[in-house]
């Protein structure tokens, strides 16, 4: 697959340059003293959050990555140079955790971000550094730190503002198609999605939001059947979940109402915190249904599946439904947003009551 969301790396900071055991030899200058210079330090590795990536497909077969070494000091009072630093550019989104104890260390979640997940180690100290009045040509220096070495696990999860939730062959590509720039494949057999898509819902002049689109989840999926149990991670970090039905399948044995319970179960197996986020229901497909039908098959769907949250009605391929469905979202999303840009001596609650 082209998208890969997981790699081990090796990652090795530069050691510290030695120190160096030197002594000033002029004409003329009989005891000139130390001169030995320090080393240099190793260098750093970085990581930063780079907005055009959208894989980690780089690290499944570049894994180990390591830093220069410092320069040793040297005489005539030179200090080593630096060693050269790296730089790991990684998708926005990207958990960066110990591949031994499983520790989450490091998280890019802004654009641009940088981090330095493996120090270099000191360089260290050249006999000019021992110079004192009472030992006035030490012999002493010191070895370089060694740098920083560690086993990481990538682990990318991508920011997105809604997820897309439902059985294959469902719809929801052809609805991210329908409402955003994103072009996944659409075919008419299971499984057409085989990795997660990103697309930009634009509602207006500088009003906007992001909708990620994961391989359709079927009974078992939390324990590793077909492929979307590989990508429900990436909902973890959105606002809104839509759970869009097939509301007329092709085969007349199967039951919406079953399926759409089955990934309900799904949701709350794999991450409680995941099945707890706000669930939209989306029933698709209405223009395979015939119209004196909708309304009755509408309703049954609901009272069967003991809903009660918010229903949309939509066709994604007639784009009957979408453009209330999508602002009705973009308000939803804005107004997450204004509650997380809430101080957090202020109760959400009052927020609206505080004093301009």
């Amino acid at each position: 697959m082209k998208f890969v969301d997981e790699a081990y790396i090796d990652i090795a900071a530069g050691d510290g340059g030695n120190g160096c055991v030197s002594f000033r030899h002029e004409k003329y200058k009989e005891f000139g003293g130390p001169n030995g210079g320090d080393g240099g330090r190793g260098g750093h590795v970085f990581a930063v959050a780079d907005p055009s990536l959208n894989t980690l497909v780089d690290y499944r077969y570049s894994r180990r990555h390591e830093a220069k070494r410092g320069e040793h000091g040297m005489g005539s009072d030179m200090f080593g140079a630096a060693g050269s630093d790296i730089t790991l550019k990684m998708p926005v989104g990207t958990i960066i955790t110990d591949a031994e104890t499983g520790e989450v260390l490091y998280e890019l979640l802004n654009p641009g971000e940088v981090l330095t997940i493996a120090k270099g180690g000191d360089g260290g100290f050249g006999n000019l550094r021992f110079k004192s009045a009472i030992n006035r040509a030490p012999r002493q220096k010191t070895p370089g730190w060694p740098g920083e070495r560690k086993n990481l696990k990538l682990e990318l999860k991508v920011l997105a503002d809604v997820g897309l939730l439902g059985m294959p062959n469902a719809g929801k590509s052809t609805f991210i198609t329908a409402v955003s720039n994103a072009r996944p494949k659409i075919a008419d057999y299971p499984f057409t999605t085989l990795h997660p898509n990103l697309g930009v819902v634009r509602v207006g002049p500088e009003q906007s939001f992001v909708i990620a689109d994961i391989p359709g989840l079927i009974e078992g999926a939390s324990e590793g059947a077909g492929l979307g149990h590989q990508f429900l991670r990436h909902l973890q970090r959105t606002r809104l979940l839509l759970h869009i039905v097939d509301l007329a399948p092709f085969d007349d044995t199967v039951d919406p109402v079953a399926q759409a319970k089955a990934i309900v179960g799904e949701l709350k197996k794999y991450d409680q915190s995941l099945h707890d986020k706000p669930r939209w229901l989306v029933l698709n497909k209405l223009d395979m249904v015939p119209e004196d039908e909708r309304d009755k098959r509408v309703k049954d769907f609901v009272k069967r599946f003991k809903w009660k949250g918010p229903v949309f009605e939509i066709s994604a391929l007639t784009r009957e439904g979408c453009e209330p469905l999508i602002h009705a979202i973009f308000r939803h999303v804005q107004a997450e947003q204004r509650l997380e840009n809430v101080p957090e001596e202020i109760d959400p609650r009052f927020a609206g009551d505080a004093p301009a």
